[in-house]
């Protein structure tokens, strides 16, 4: 396979329907979630209209969007700075296991490096997500001894 011709920049407003739909794959093929196009759509917009909610990056290869990441913010008062979390990571099936997900995350990394308030990164990961596990810690991250809980409110009730 021929080595990609990668590119990574910021989100515009322009890559909100790219991105949604890639965030409804990955819901899919993640969880066997259907996110609803009306919630999903609007919500990406918000992120890419307001950058203290995170920011979007998309990686670039044969004239189209291939993949992508977002962060979002958490202020941690033990170390006086932020983390970054890293959420909505999809990497379109062509071009899986060619680097495009490692290209995302290193350039993620050297901003948040660069960025004196920033502390650390953080992604979830699920447990039986093995490949995932190993792609993780081969970039340097370490897995917790933490587990997530959560009360989501879907405003049904």
């Amino acid at each position: 396979m021929a080595p990609l011709d990668l590119s990574i920049r910021d989100a515009k407003a322009e890559d909100a329907s790219i991105i949604a739909r890639y965030n409804a794959r990955l819901a899919e093929q993640s969880e066997g979630m259907h996110l609803l196009p009306e919630i999903v759509g609007p919500g990406v917009e918000a992120l890419l209209a307001d950058p203290s909610r995170g920011r979007y990056w998309v990686a670039e290869a044969d004239g189209r969007v291939v993949g992508q990441i977002m962060v979002t913010y958490e202020w941690s008062d033990w170390r006086n700075g932020s983390i970054w979390w890293i959420q909505s990571v999809y990497v379109h099936g062509d071009y899986r296991r060619r680097g495009v997900f490692s290209a995302l995350y290193r350039h993620v990394e050297s901003l948040a490096r660069r960025d004196p308030q920033v502390c650390g990164i953080r992604l979830y990961v699920e447990r039986e997500n093995d490949r995932a596990q190993r792609t993780y810690e081969s970039l340097g991250m370490d897995m917790t001894d933490y587990r997530v809980m959560q009360s989501i409110f879907t405003g049904d009730e």
